[in-house]
């Protein structure tokens, strides 16, 4: 498997790091959708929310109450929390992570 970033989480490529424990990790993106644009994913590959298991909840329930610590870190009470799943849904990258976007006024639907 060549995931670009299990290859970040090892330290082969390097990234802007904001957050790291024993299961997550969380890196600013290099195309910033945002004045803020952060990207947190599990340590443990899994592709996709689709590919999640049973036993993954630990890892899944850990990202979502870590998200706003780490939003307060790039100084973020109000965000936009995006996760793709699947191509067609605008996931490029197959590991699951989440994208939490900051700093200016967002519009719904998206544009």
């Amino acid at each position: 498997m060549d995931c670009i970033f299990c290859r970040i989480i090892e330290g082969k490529i390097p990234c802007n790091k904001v957050y790291e424990d024993d299961l997550i990790f969380a890196f600013t993106d290099i195309s910033p959708q945002a004045p803020v644009h952060l990207l947190v994913i599990p340590k443990k590959h899994i592709a996709t929310l689709n590919d999640l298991d049973r036993e993954d909840h630990q890892v899944m329930g850990h990202i979502i109450c870590k998200i706003p610590e780490i939003a307060k870190i790039k100084e973020l009470d109000q965000y936009r929390l995006v996760a793709n799943c699947g191509a067609s849904a605008g996931q490029a990258v197959f590991h699951i992570h989440f994208h939490i976007l900051g700093g200016r006024d967002f519009e719904w639907p998206p544009g």
